[in-house]
């Protein structure tokens, strides 16, 4: 009896140690993609467009990650919130960036980004 309660506690440790250390590569790893976008690239694209978003989109976290703590530095508008404005702007879809005046749906790479805004 002491046996299996040994082993099932051993058991229990072992997966609580993989699944910790599953969730710290993980959050590592997203903290990772956003980290190579500088406050100064940011500020930049941000100057030079508009991304309209919605909460609970995912595609929309995704661009958010890719620039981690700078995207504070975006021109957004979360359209859950906003919706009036977003339906003058003509938004249907989310993530949309307007960058001199052309649409572009979905993820942007960063690079893509700094092409379109001249940054």
């Amino acid at each position: 009896m002491k046996i299996k309660k040994r082993s099932l506690a051993t058991f229990l440790m072992i997966l609580g140690v993989i699944v910790l250390a599953g969730i710290i590569i993980y959050m590592q790893a997203r903290n990772l993609s956003g980290s190579s976008v500088s406050a100064d690239l940011a500020r930049c694209i941000g100057q030079h467009s508009a991304i309209y978003v919605q909460l609970g989109c995912s595609h929309c976290a995704d661009q958010e990650a890719m620039f981690g703590g700078s995207w504070k530095y975006m021109n957004s508008t979360d359209c859950y919130y906003n919706p009036q404005e977003c339906n003058l702007a003509g938004i249907q879809y989310t993530p949309t960036w307007i960058i001199n005046n052309t649409r572009y749906v979905g993820v942007q790479s960063v690079d893509e980004l700094k092409n379109l805004t001249g940054c």
